[in-house]
């Protein structure tokens, strides 16, 4: 049902795919798999566009637009891993899992797969820079070592999903579905909105 390395291979993949471009659907079949694609895909377009708010020349008004994109994109992206826990969830069901008696994990297998998402993006954009044609031996140099990093903490993580996911599948381990229960996008939970919006 679920594999750390199908996880990373499509992660690379799409984060590849996406730079050349970024109209590219995500192909996956898997049902999971493609759930996987569309919270990498927030992730995505969540990193480009924290970059735009970045852009030395960008005006008051184009932060304020960025600013709500990033608000909305990472409401996506926690929905998505929301999403991906509960898939996981329905599918042990049927064959009462995860075991209530079972020790809890305190990460679930959606919030690493959004970890693993961050880092895929990480990487492609590390190896960019440790390959910049134009780049001094010592900007390469910085960057091929930061990168040695995050293969390794990537290769980390993905261990630990798979012996996660194998613990839950043996009623070792169980996860519960964590609701991110963001108040910002939500106007009646956020002062800064409901205030403004009865006045």
């Amino acid at each position: 049902m679920i594999s750390a390395a199908a996880i990373i291979s499509l992660h690379d993949q799409l984060t590849q795919d996406w730079h050349l471009s970024q109209d590219l659907p995500d192909s996956s079949s898997a049902p999971l798999l493609s759930l996987v694609g569309r919270q990498h895909r927030a992730n995505f377009d969540l990193w480009h566009t924290e970059d735009e708010a970045r852009a030395p020349g960008a005006s008051d008004a184009q932060l304020a637009g960025v600013k709500r994109r990033i608000d909305s994109t990472n409401q996506i992206r926690n929905d998505l891993a929301e999403q991906l826990d509960r898939t996981l969830l329905d599918w042990l069901a049927p064959q009462g899992l995860p075991r209530d008696t079972a020790p809890l994990h305190s990460e679930s297998p959606g919030l690493i797969v959004d970890r693993l998402s961050i880092l895929a993006l990480k990487i492609y954009h590390t190896r960019e820079e440790a390959e910049r044609a134009d780049a001094t031996l010592e900007h390469i140099e910085r960057n091929r070592s930061r990168l040695a990093i995050l293969e390794d903490q990537r290769s980390d993580l993905a261990h630990c999903l798979d012996v996660l996911w194998s613990e839950i599948l043996a009623g070792a381990r169980r996860f519960k579905l964590y609701r991110q229960l963001k108040m910002y996008n939500d106007p009646a939970l956020n002062p800064a909105i409901y205030r403004h919006t009865h006045q």
